[in-house]
């Protein structure tokens, strides 16, 4: 890879492999500006605002795809170049809805941010486009064309990432716009509601679908007993948008706000991931012994369950039958609460915080209906709860922690890790090995389950079987390990499969961060399992108790589900 010293406003700056001008100018601590750059996609270099002055030729250029060679000397903030990204600005602003304060995005709009930091006070162009039709058909996003910059973010993570293609450019010049093929609405697309879309969009033209409102009524309603639960990867996510380093376990946090915010009752979805594991393990051993299907897949991901149902249903008879810890967990509380609701008179609401916008659509689902009532009520996003700890005007960095109510706010480090690409196989793995000592553990940390890599395979001996195990996240890297499965080169028992790159803790509904923030998230779910008293989810005491008590002989019926049969 190229290497060499380049000179930036006069610094002298060395490289040694960056893909980019504007990868080394960043390492010179100057902030470029952009809208359609991230170092996750490809380089699309639309937005123009990324643009620098080569010294030497007076040429203007995207420094986002030019290639960084030793001895050239650029500049970054010339007279030119500020007058052509304030022009850049007021022309997106000109075609652009200013409703910013009624807008999601706002205070975290990447044109607000940048209007702010280049003083554009007013716009001295009028907005010659037509009006759109928001589209918020989707249960996970809401899709506002009329702020659409027409950046390609969205285009390029639906194809690049999910390898779906759901959005894409259509029409010419002024009339350009971004939209599903046909003009479709987004429930007439195969969309699998990952709202990575929204993750990647800075304007608020892809947000996600609002529930806070509904949220806040259920809380103030007396006849409520608000019931939540709260998945893994939220705990290390909430604490970024409060001033707290990165990656940290603020779980205790967060049952403070949620009980100040007006919450009965505060559980750990760590408890269903348990029962998870166990149902998982124990069919995947079934399996083994039957001689299959397999692959056997997890179904954890509603996105990649949701993905095979519109795309490849013929495997979903090798997607595991159990249901996602947070069904799990919502089958428990609905048959916990049930007796408890008709004597006290009141309706037990549940509520669900996940990291993922799927997780909507999921809770959605008719197979988790029952009597006209959803097993969960709501699904909040991690930035939802943000808004609403916001909203209530909750300290957060300052308040004291409260544990997760009893009985079921305890779970093991097993569960914790589900969070993360490889945790649940990896959970799963601590299930069916019979030693279960702590240097057995540590082989597995090291045997390629964990990591960062978007497809990584791993063997274990189970019994008298070698089982082999492959794990991937990003939805397009799924496509790809099934066309091997498919064309013969590549044989796998167990398939972990996260549709969001980094697994949960990369779900559209945490705060939008990068891959390194994605990894600091991961090593906090892995320091909780350091630090767990209970590693594998079998030696749960309360799992033991539901077991042999509600559980007894009703396991199948409350904790599976089987997708694609009417």
């Amino acid at each position: 890879m190229a290497k060499g010293i380049m000179y930036i406003d006069g610094l002298r700056v060395p490289f040694d492999g960056e893909k980019n001008v504007l990868a080394v100018i960043r390492k010179a601590n100057i902030d470029m500006p952009t809208f359609c750059y991230y170092s996750d996609l490809s380089v699309y270099g639309a937005c123009r605002m990324c643009v620098v002055e080569d010294e030497a030729t007076g040429k203007i250029d995207a420094s986002c795809s030019m290639q960084p060679r030793d001895g050239m000397r650029i500049r970054t903030n010339t007279a030119r170049l500020l007058k052509h990204r304030r022009v850049n600005l007021e022309l997106m602003l000109a075609s652009h809805c200013r409703d910013c304060t009624t807008c999601e995005k706002n205070n975290a709009c990447t044109l607000q941010r940048l209007a702010l930091q280049f003083g554009i006070r007013r716009v001295r162009f009028a907005d010659t486009r037509p009006h759109y039709d928001i589209d918020a058909t989707s249960p996970a996003v809401v899709r506002d064309p009329n702020k659409c910059i027409l950046c390609g973010d969205c285009v390029r993570v639906c194809e690049e990432v999910q390898g779906m293609g759901i959005l894409n450019f259509a029409f010419r010049g002024s009339n350009l716009q971004v939209t599903p093929a046909f003009g479709r609405q987004l429930k007439d697309t195969h969309c699998i509601s990952c709202g990575q879309c929204s993750a990647v969009c800075g304007t608020g033209a892809i947000t996600i679908s609002n529930s806070i409102g509904t949220a806040w009524r259920a809380f103030h309603n007396p006849k409520k007993r608000v019931v939540v639960q709260i998945a893994p990867a939220v705990r290390v996510a909430v604490g970024e948008a409060f001033g707290l380093p990165n990656g940290v376990n603020v779980i205790d946090k967060i049952v403070t706000a949620l009980k100040i915010m007006g919450a009965d009752e505060v559980y750990d979805t760590t408890f269903g991931a348990d029962l998870t594991v166990i149902e998982e393990a124990n069919e995947f051993l079934e399996r083994l012994k039957k001689g299959g299907p397999f692959p056997m897949f997890t179904s954890c991901c509603p996105a990649w369950v949701k993905y095979l149902e519109f795309e490849n249903p013929k495997y979903l008879k090798h997607i595991s039958s159990c249901k996602s810890p947070m069904e799990m967990f919502a089958a428990v509380l609905r048959d916990r609460y049930a007796a408890k609701d008709a004597e006290d008179g009141r309706e037990t609401y549940h509520i669900a915080i996940m990291p993922c916008t799927a997780k909507k659509m999921e809770a959605a689902r008719d197979e988790f209906v029952h009597d006209g009532k959803p097993d969960v009520d709501l699904v909040l996003t991690t930035q939802e709860l943000i808004n609403m700890i916001n909203e209530a005007g909750v300290q957060f960095n300052q308040i004291e922690g409260l544990s997760p109510d009893l009985p079921f706010g305890i779970g093991t480090g097993a569960a914790t890790i589900f969070g993360t690409t490889g945790g649940v196989a990896e959970a799963v793995v601590r299930y069916c090995i019979p030693d279960k000592s702590r240097n057995a553990l540590q082989e597995i940390q090291y045997s390629g389950l964990r990591g960062t890599d978007e497809m990584r395979t791993a063997t274990f001996q189970v019994g008298e079987t070698n089982i082999r195990i492959a794990i991937v996240h990003g939805l397009i890297n799924a496509q790809k390990l099934i066309k091997q499965i498919e064309d013969g080169e590549a044989y796998y028992d167990l398939v972990e499969v996260m549709t969001c790159r980094g697994g949960c803790v990369g779900g559209a509904g945490q705060p939008h961060g990068l891959k390194r923030q994605k990894d600091i998230r991961a090593e906090g779910l892995y320091e909780v399992d350091r630090s767990s008293l209970i590693k594998s989810s079998e030696r749960n005491p309360i799992i033991k108790e539901m077991y042999a008590g509600v559980l007894n002989g009703r396991n199948h019926e409350l904790l599976h589900v089987h997708y694609g049969k009417k």
